[in-house]
């Protein structure tokens, strides 16, 4: 794997998160400096700060299974034997991944509607189909990292090695 991939596996969703929430407070502490310092409020902050909240929401999903960090009911997990957990694990993570693949296939029939409808923003009137992209997007991410996910616990457990997320 070239540099450039593996620095992107290693950090993309960490780089586009942080950016993202950079954006989205400027934009709010812009709007609080005009609101209070100028008694003048901007029209389209507020919109902005929103939509990319949604963008850092969807993408920040992805980083959660990245890391293996998402919720799991470790109280469910205990009644199973201790041999056959890293497999019941595995089993979720599938399901996982199938709720991520469906949620790319819905998103994108919903975003086709959007695109065809022609809507746009109220305030930036950027087309909203930017908006009902990030879904798509994320859980297209998240998909990726479903099956990294799984590729390393079935490799991990062919070797009896223990993961502890």
């Amino acid at each position: 794997m070239s540099k450039f991939w593996k620095f992107l596996d290693e950090h993309a969703e960490d780089i586009i998160s942080a950016t993202l929430m950079s954006v989205a407070t400027i934009a709010i502490v812009v709007q609080v400096i005009m609101r209070y310092l100028f008694k003048s409020s901007l029209s389209w902050s507020e919109e902005l700060a929103r939509y990319v909240f949604v963008w850092m929401t969807f993408i920040s999903i992805s980083y959660g299974i990245k890391m293996r960090k998402h919720v799991k009911i470790e109280a469910a997990l205990s009644l199973f034997p201790k041999k056959i957990r890293p497999v019941i694990v595995i089993i979720g993570d599938v399901i996982s991944l199938g709720w991520c693949v469906f949620v790319v296939v819905t998103g994108w029939m919903l975003l086709g509607k959007v695109i065809r409808s022609g809507q746009v923003s109220p305030a930036m009137s950027i087309p909203m189909y930017f908006i009902y992209l990030a879904p798509a997007v994320g859980y297209i991410l998240s998909s990726i990292r479903c099956i990294q996910t799984i590729i390393l616990r079935v490799q991990n457990y062919k070797k009896g090695v223990e993961m502890n997320d």
